[in-house]
């Protein structure tokens, strides 16, 4: 299999984080267990079989690879995938995929859906998608990845199995859903994205950005243009009840060893050694 883009893998409990992201050059991941994707900065060739896609916004560095990677499916006569985009955005996604089929000339099959914060995807009997609001400089989203499971009721709990059955047959329900959220995916925003969303904060796996790291990035500067500082993060330290917390889209201004140190400096225990930096 053709290795045309960098891959930085992480296992986590049942579930796979595959993926790169730094700041203006692309950013892209895959967790192949729930069959999807967030953000089509690059498409490595080892992504094309993941059929369902969330993009974050706009900016190139997110979407540049969208035409690409439908291409490619075709071109391996696979099935037309799935991708959801801020609705702002929707059209003018639509204008670039027709743009690119005339200087192609080829189709590019694919079904855009255009979504807002507050909207639910349902993409299986257990598996759902919540939308949630950002803050950036174009029209952006977030995603929370949600399992869905029925789970009797706590009164019918220590029941027979036929006792249940004669309860439900009666009309009452004796189950309830329960909604684990297990993966939160924040593309480019500022702070008031995460703390919009509380859920991101309970979510297994957070996948998070942290774009900037130095003291002498001053974080106003950073908000107002839809970024995030690591003070911002230890801030929040508190708040982060994940599993998983993954720090990725560090600015190019940066090394890696020199931002690892810097972060490290700030948040020394690396909130109780579950914040992974994808450098």
């Amino acid at each position: 299999m053709p290795n045309n883009a960098p891959v930085k893998t992480l296992k986590h409990g049942d579930l796979t984080i595959e993926g790169y992201s730094r700041a203006a050059v692309q950013s892209y991941w895959r967790l192949p267990e729930l069959s999807l994707g967030f953000d089509l900065g690059l498409q490595p060739w080892s992504f094309m079989g993941t059929e369902t896609w969330f993009v974050s916004h706009g900016h190139l560095d997110h979407i540049a690879a969208l035409p690409v990677y439908v291409a490619r499916r075709r071109m391996m006569k696979m099935d037309p995938p799935v991708i959801y985009v801020p609705a702002e955005i929707l059209e003018n996604v639509k204008s670039l995929l027709a743009a690119m089929q005339r200087l192609d000339r080829g189709r590019l099959p694919c079904e855009l859906i255009g979504v807002t914060p507050g909207e639910e995807i349902q993409l299986s009997r257990e598996l759902i998608v919540t939308v949630t609001p950002t803050v950036h400089t174009v029209p952006s989203v977030g995603y929370i990845v949600w399992d869905r499971r029925k789970k009797l009721k706590p009164e019918y709990e220590g029941l027979e199995g036929t006792q249940i059955r004669d309860i439900r047959l009666s009309g009452i329900e004796v189950s309830a859903e329960v909604r684990t959220p297990i993966v939160g995916y924040l593309g480019d925003t500022s702070p008031k994205g995460l703390d919009d969303s509380p859920d991101m904060y309970k979510a297994k796996i957070l996948i998070a950005e942290m774009t900037f790291v130095s003291p002498e990035h001053r974080k106003e500067k950073i908000h107002k243009h839809g970024h995030m500082h690591l003070d911002d993060w230890v801030e929040r330290a508190a708040l982060f009840e994940n599993e998983l917390v993954i720090a990725a889209h560090l600015s190019t201004r940066y090394h890696a060893r020199q931002a690892e140190k810097m972060v490290k400096e700030k948040l020394p225990d690396m909130l109780g050694d579950r914040l992974h930096l994808w450098l």
